[in-house]
This record gives structure tokens, C-alpha cells and sequence, in this order.
């Protein structure tokens, strides 16, 4: 099956869900403090006082930054913004439901920067040069993470090593050949990759039966609520206000207040010069011209108890990208906690997600699903199959497969976010559309809006030029229909 005949926009990564453009959420019935799932991140932090913070009893009514959003983009853009050599006198972040419950709070915690094989699409998007870029950027970005949590010494479970992105048919395996060659001839780094062709070795390093190919390079797993609470706290500790259960309805022209915007929320109106769309999917309800722009697209993530045969020291020690022609697996280990395998992707039956999200526009923005049987059973066929977990015999447990949640990404129609002002609305920015990327990115991109915010060139941020929002792109990709038939 070719990918653009399942709704996937630029391989596996994800499905376009038809007329997302036309829905908000505000228009829905959908109130966005409701109806979400408890993922296993925010399953694990049930004591913690910052899910429900606010920390002035009333909303206050003037600030001089708004912050819409409380994830890893909220948490580090207030965190710069406290720290830079002139910070606002006052910075407050808005969060329509407990703190950092979008995608931050959602994924399967990898940090894995993409180092060759996005080289196609984003050569095809944006040209060779960019596509470049955007790969150094992921590795800069990876790096800046670790980096973080050694230095303040976060306690967020952060691992390590190498990740094995694994070809699983002739095709796939074919396709990696030819892209990685694609980018050496274009004179990417590639020193950072070992590559193994020869299948029979692949299946021995990669634990995967029927592994065609295996590359792999440096990267992390890590518990993101925990990393994203961690710098909001020391953001609080600088100053922030954070009020949580506070949706935004609206933003406003101040009608008394030239050059000032009203950010209007069920508990009253804060009102600022500068607001910042940490929004990610749900930023088409507060900003319409990003609609069909950044898209709310559904996906699952898998908790697995591994069976007896994969604990222990015979855990996992590796995450994974596993590819098929129609699908793809992030695999998450945790080798430096529990050892929980959380499996997350874009797999071969997301097409009955697509189907079933079509059938009430409402469910794009609800990350109220859990246990979604059909992705369920792509996770099963994997680690049963693949990974041999059916063959447990004799004494020991067998694997359990006992939850599964929803978030919603805000998927970008040319695969990169969108960071820089808002164009002909003056003092509102926008760092939103991580395509489900946003633990390789955000990292640079945060503080690359804020520099921006306090009059920075684009250049000074080290961002690749086609992040930058601007209104020519805004309009064309909001009536785009781009269909790119790439593995990724």
C-alpha cells in the first residue's frame, strides 16, 4: 500500500485527517478541560502540587507577557524569558487543564534527533540546504537537552545510548541506502552513524526478526513531564505565575488599551502587549489563520509489561525507530528505570484511528481515547512476533499489555513549526506545530523565540530559515494538499 493512499503526509509519521481546517475546537462542544486520558507520565505524577497550581488565588488582570500553554515550549520560553539580561516584569502561563497534559505530557519520551532520513522530505519541502540544517538542528537540539538535565541535574530518567532505527522489508531497507547516500553526497555529517546491512547481523543487534537493516546513533529517552516541571519551577522560582485549569477562549484587540491585546479565559481577561502561542495542536481555536496550517491529528501510545524472557538483564537496552512500508514504531525501553516499554508511532493500523476520528470532528482535539484495539494489536504483532515475545515458555510472566492513550499532535503541512511573530497581529509570537518532533526541537526552539521576541534577528536564533512563520506561508499551506510517499 502506497502511503499517500492512507492519509499519511510525508511517510509514516502520521495521518491527514480530512477537514481540519474548517473545525475549532472553541465551536465543537468540546470544552478543552475535559475528556482527556491519563497517560503514563501524568499517571506517575498524581501527588505533584504543580498539576493544579496557580499561583495567585485570582487570575491577574494585566501582565506583561502571556504565555498560552504549559508544556516543554511554555515552560522553557517563561523559563528564557525570566532569565534574559531585561526580563518582563511580569510572565504568566495559561494552561486549560493540569499542567503540561498536551503533547509534552503525552509522547512516548524519546529525545531522537533524525539524522538522515527526513533528508528526503525536507529535500523535497525545502531544499537540500535546509533539510540540512534541520537534521543539525535536531542533533544541536538533543544535545542541549542532555546537557540540561546533567547540569541541573534533573530527575527525569534520562538515558543515554544508542537508538536503532530498523528497516523491516527489502524495500524500506533500499530506500535507507539510497537517502543516507542522498545525504552524504550532499555533504551531511554521517560520522555519527553506524550502519549494518547485511540482515542476518541487523536481526542479532536489533533483537528484531526479519531485520533487514539497522542505523543507529546517539540519542535519549526521558520522562518530559518530569524534565518540563523542572523548568517551570525554577521559572516560578523567577517570578512566574502559572494558572492552570484556565482555558483561553479568545484574543482580542483591547478596545481601550492601544497596542495592547485582551487574553480572555472563562475566570476573566489578563490583559498584555505580548502573548505567546505555546499551543501546539490547539492553536487553530485561538488563531484561525493557522488552520490547515497546523493540524490536530489523534495517536496512541502503548504501556507494555515485558515478559520474563526481555527482563532483567535480558532487558532492552536500546530504543528504536521501527519501520515498515506503511508504519512506525518508536519503541521506548525506559533501560534506566522501570523498564516499561512504551511504544508510541505512527504503526500500520492507524488508518482505523483516521477512520474513526473522521466519523465526529470533535474527537481531533480529544485525547480522551484509551486502549484504541486496533493500533493495540500493531503493537502486539510487533513485540510478539518480531521481538519473539509469544515464544515465552516455562516458568516467568508472559508480556501484559494493559493501557494505551491519546494525544493530539499538531502537525505541521510542511513537516517543520512554525516560530516568530504572528503576522499583522503586532506583540503575538507562536512556537507551535512539532509534528510529535517536539522533544528534538523545542529545546532550541523556545529560546529562539524569545530571543526573537526581544528583538533578535532570525539569524541570532541558529533556527533553519523555514521555521520562520511569515504570512505567505501561513496562507499557502492552509489550502495545501502535500502528499510526499516517503518511509519515516
Amino acid at each position: 500500500m502506497r502511503l499517500e493512499d492512507t492519509g499519511v503526509i510525508g511517510g509514516a509519521e502520521g495521518p491527514r485527517l480530512p477537514g481540519e481546517a474548517q473545525v475549532n475546537p472553541t465551536d465543537t462542544g468540546l470544552p478543552l478541560a475535559e475528556g482527556m486520558s491519563l497517560s503514563y507520565w501524568l499517571q506517575g505524577v498524581r501527588n505533584r502540587p504543580l498539576l493544579n497550581a496557580r499561583t495567585t488565588e485570582e487570575l491577574p488582570k494585566e501582565a506583561d507577557v502571556v504565555v498560552i500553554g504549559s508544556g516543554i515550549t511554555g515552560s522553557l520560553a517563561a523559563l528564557k524569558l525570566l532569565e534574559s539580561e531585561n526580563p518582563p516584569k511580569s510572565v504568566v502561563v495559561l494552561e486549560a487543564r493540569e499542567f503540561c497534559s498536551g503533547a509534552t505530557g503525552r509522547n512516548a519520551g524519546h529525545c531522537r534527533p533524525d539524522q538522515y532520513r527526513g533528508f528526503a522530505k525536507y529535500s523535497i519541502l525545502h531544499g537540500p540546504e535546509q533539510a540540512l540544517k534541520i537534521m543539525d538542528n535536531e542533533r544541536e537540539t538533543w544535545e542541549k537537552v542532555v546537557q540540561y538535565v546533567k547540569d541541573e541535574n534533573v530527575d527525569c530518567d534520562l538515558w543515554v545510548g544508542k537508538s536503532y532505527e530498523v528497516s523491516m522489508t527489502p524495500d524500506v531497507a533500499e530506500q535507507a541506502t539510497k537517502i543516507y547516500a542522498d545525504v552524504v553526497a550532499a555533504g551531511g555529517k554521517t560520522d555519527n552513524i553506524t550502519v549494518v546491512t547485511d540482515p542476518a547481523e541487523a536481526e542479532k543487534i536489533s533483537r528484531l526478526k526479519g531485520a533487514q537493516a539497522v542505523y543507529y546513533w546517539d540519542a535519549s529517552t526521558l520522562y518530559p513531564w518530569k524534565l518540563a516541571a523542572h523548568v517551570a519551577g525554577k521559572a516560578l522560582d523567577l517570578g512566574l505565575n502559572i494558572q492552570t485549569w484556565t482555558p483561553v477562549t479568545a484574543v482580542t484587540e483591547a478596545p481601550s488599551s492601544p497596542g495592547q491585546w485582551n487574553v480572555e479565559t472563562a475566570r476573566g481577561i489578563i490583559t498584555t502587549p505580548t502573548v505567546l502561542y505555546a499551543t501546539n495542536a490547539y492553536t487553530g481555536a485561538l488563531l484561525p489563520e493557522t488552520r490547515g496550517a497546523i493540524r490536530p491529528v489523534p495517536h496512541m501510545c502503548n504501556k507494555v509489561v515485558p515478559p520474563t524472557s526481555f527482563s532483567g538483564s535480558k532487558a532492552l537496552q536500546n530504543s528504536y525507530g521501527v519501520i515498515y512500508p506503511n508504519g512506525f514504531f518508536s519503541v521506548n525501553p525506559r533501560p534506566t528505570s522501570d523498564g516499561i516499554v512504551l511504544v508510541g508511532g505512527w504503526n500500520y493500523n492507524y488508518p482505523a484511528l483516521v477512520e474513526h476520528v473522521a466519523q465526529d470532528s470533535s474527537r481531533r482535539y480529544n485525547d480522551g481515547l484509551t486502549n484504541f484495539e486496533p493500533v493495540t494489536d500493531a503493537v502486539k504483532e510487533l513485540t510478539q512476533d518480531k521481538f519473539g515475545w509469544a515464544d515465552q515458555t516455562g516458568p516467568g510472566t508472559k508480556a501484559n499489555y494493559d493501557y494505551a492513550w491519546s494525544g493530539i499532535i499538531g502537525r505541521s503541512s510542511d513537516e517543520v513549526p512554525f516560530i516568530g511573530a504572528v503576522p499583522g497581529k503586532e506583540g503575538q509570537w507562536i512556537c507551535a506545530g512539532h509534528n510529535g518532533h517536539g522533544m528534538a526541537r523545542i529545546f532550541t526552539a523556545a529560546p529562539g523565540i524569545v530571543k526573537l521576541m526581544q528583538g533578535a534577528t532570525w539569524a541570532e536564533t541558529g533556527l533553519p530559515e523555514c521555521f520562520e512563520v511569515s504570512e505567505e506561508r501561513l496562507a499557502r499551506l492552509a489550502k495545501a494538499d502535500i502528499k510526499i510517499d516517503i518511509v519515516q
